[in-house]
């Protein structure tokens, strides 16, 4: 009896312990997709910047030979990992019926464990060395002091935060909980905890730089179609990814204001109907 009660205090405490750990890691892990995004914003800048401006961009961008090698090497498979994940959410936004990587157990679990541990690394890969090199390079996708309005970066942001919790759901939790708790038959439920410290995180990294230079991906666009250069196909990728996040963000928005009008119509039936009942009875009491 004794040594049953210190198993499960030791059990207990453990969980105790991990409990930051985890949470920390989910949010590390999460933050890889808006950063994906704060890359992009960054590759598209310093592209232009060494397309029409000489000084000083060329020499500072040529000094770093790791943005240069991340230049001609991973965008395309960073544009792509990040375009599946963006079009995966508004699939489901849309539907609700999508799921890429399933969190049903049983064996058919372990392939999509492995593809989320697949694409968590790849793209961890990818933004890492990114924006190591941009840093280094010293490029600011908030160069071009151009700014949206705060209603489409509002939508953006809601956009941004339904393509992350699609991201946390269907790889990052997966890969953590299997990393954590060997979980490999049944999955650690979500809690509010998590939903809370993943729009803290994104507001977070939102506020400091995110909200700055994410537009660089529309704004770069516009700036070559009207100097009449050719937009490539990374810009028209990069633009194209930041209105497939609005468009997210805006059918957020819908539903959430469908949702609205149905409570406020159904407690609208219920008042009526109250009211109805109440001269009903009142009625048959005059006739009593």
């Amino acid at each position: 009896m004794g040594s049953s009660s210190w198993e499960n205090w030791q059990l207990k405490a453990k969980e105790h312990l991990m409990e930051p750990f985890y949470i920390l890691t989910i949010n590390l892990l999460n933050l890889l997709l808006p950063l994906s995004f704060l890359l992009l914003a960054r590759i598209s800048c310093a592209q232009y910047l060494l397309t029409v401006i000489s000084y000083p961009a060329e020499p500072l961008l040529s000094s770093s030979i790791l943005f240069s090698l991340f230049l001609n090497t991973n965008p395309a498979l960073l544009y792509i990992l990040v375009s599946t994940v963006s079009i995966a959410t508004l699939i489901h936004s849309l539907t609700g019926k999508l799921t890429i990587l399933s969190e049903s157990p049983g064996k058919s679990y372990q392939p999509r464990l492995y593809t989320a541990w697949i694409l968590l690394c790849t793209l961890q890969v990818c933004v890492g060395l990114g924006i190591e090199g941009s840093i280094a390079a010293g490029v600011d996708g908030a160069s071009f002091g151009i700014e949206k309005s705060l209603i489409s970066r509002v939508i953006f942001f809601l956009g941004l935060h339904e393509t992350m919790l699609l991201w946390f759901r269907t790889a990052v939790k997966p890969v953590v909980d299997d990393a954590c708790f060997g979980v490999g038959v049944s999955m650690r439920e979500e809690r509010w905890v998590d939903r809370v410290a993943i729009a803290m995180s994104l507001g977070g990294l939102w506020w400091w730089r995110l909200r700055d230079e994410v537009e660089s991906l529309v704004v770069v666009p516009e700036a070559r179609k009207e100097m009449l250069m050719s937009v490539g196909v990374a810009d028209f990728v990069g633009w194209w990814l930041y209105y497939l996040t609005v468009t997210t963000g805006m059918v957020r928005v819908v539903k959430a204001s469908l949702w609205l009008a149905m409570i406020f119509l159904c407690t609208r039936v219920r008042m009526n109907n109250a009211g109805d009942s109440c001269e009903d009875d009142n009625d048959d009491d005059d006739k009593v």
